[in-house]
């Protein structure tokens, strides 16, 4: 049971830690749709760093540049060049699977070393709570140290009422003198380099090894995990664990040969997905609450 709710914990990282990024870049006003592209080019580069290197700390490094690189990319379309950014995020998930199946052909198959655990003094011998909570590898650890400063940075800092002003109403902020661009590209640099560390968890964590799309959707729940937590950061742990829990559980099913067939189980995580962003939607007050309301917006200076 134990190793069972562990699996679950580790398995919600990936996908708090890309949530936690798009919901940074979401409450400066951009909507990113490529997450799941951003993710895999962080597990591609840094499958690819640990294989030659043998070092999964470069890893992580190397894979949090890449996602920053690739979300550069969609910053420059959207920020600079004015395109649609629910076609360009589109794009970028595209681009970011065929490219990063493209790098990872001939590592496929190549094990790859884990990132040692770390026991933290103390707490972690307490029976079952230190098992559960304080043994394990150092990103993990920093997710959650992660999840609380985003919720200060947000709440309590004044460059996070900065955000939150250009999100909500980006031509008040222009006009008040603040830089819209500026603050949405380190917006969407800052998203780009949480996907990345996302997306390295995979094959430097969770499995030791790199597969094409091994994602298998994981950016496209962090997306919905957003709206779920209706744009506030401390829900994003809730929402990870049970999105993550209703996972592990479809694996568990097929691996004890429940009598349900294998497709359904395969697709209750998206199902699940589905059936809350209809519960949100029927609540409009919920819904709307935190949504900023430039969210998607293009801004244009001078116009």
């Amino acid at each position: 049971m134990i190793e069972l709710l562990i699996t679950v914990l580790l398995s919600s990282i990936p996908i708090m830690l890309a949530a936690s990024g798009e919901l940074v870049v979401e409450r400066s006003g951009v909507l990113n749709l490529g997450v799941e592209g951003m993710m895999l080019m962080g597990a591609v580069i840094a499958s690819a760093t640990v294989i030659i290197t043998g070092n999964p700390y470069l890893g992580f490094l190397l894979g949090a540049i890449a996602g920053i690189l690739t979300s550069s990319v969609f910053g420059f379309l959207v920020l600079n060049l004015s395109t649609n950014q629910v076609a360009t995020g589109l794009a970028l998930t595209i681009f970011g699977t065929g490219l990063s199946g493209l790098i990872g052909a001939e590592y496929i198959g190549k094990a790859i070393p884990r990132i040692e655990a770390i026991n933290l003094p103390y707490l972690s011998e307490i029976p079952i709570v230190g098992l559960l909570f304080f043994s394990h590898n150092i990103i993990v650890y920093l997710s959650f140290v992660s999840i609380v400063l985003i919720f200060w940075f947000i709440d309590f800092s004044k460059s996070g009422l900065v955000l939150r002003a250009v999100g909500n109403n980006h031509d008040s902020a222009h006009a008040l003198g603040y830089s819209v661009i500026g603050v949405r590209w380190l917006a969407i640099i800052f998203g780009g380099m949480m996907a990345g560390l996302g997306g390295a968890f995979l094959p430097l964590v969770l499995t030791p090894h790199w597969a094409e799309a091994m994602t298998a959707g994981k950016g496209w729940i962090a997306l919905a995990l957003v709206v779920f937590a209706s744009w506030r950061p401390l829900r994003i742990p809730i929402g990870a664990l049970l999105f993550s829990g209703i996972t592990v559980m479809q694996l568990v099913g097929q691996a004890r040969g429940w009598p349900v067939p294998a497709q359904f189980l395969s697709m209750l995580p998206y199902l699940a997905t589905i059936l809350v962003l209809v519960l949100i939607s029927r609540n409009k007050e919920f819904s709307i609450i935190n949504s900023p309301a430039s969210l998607g917006k293009i801004f244009i200076v001078g116009k």
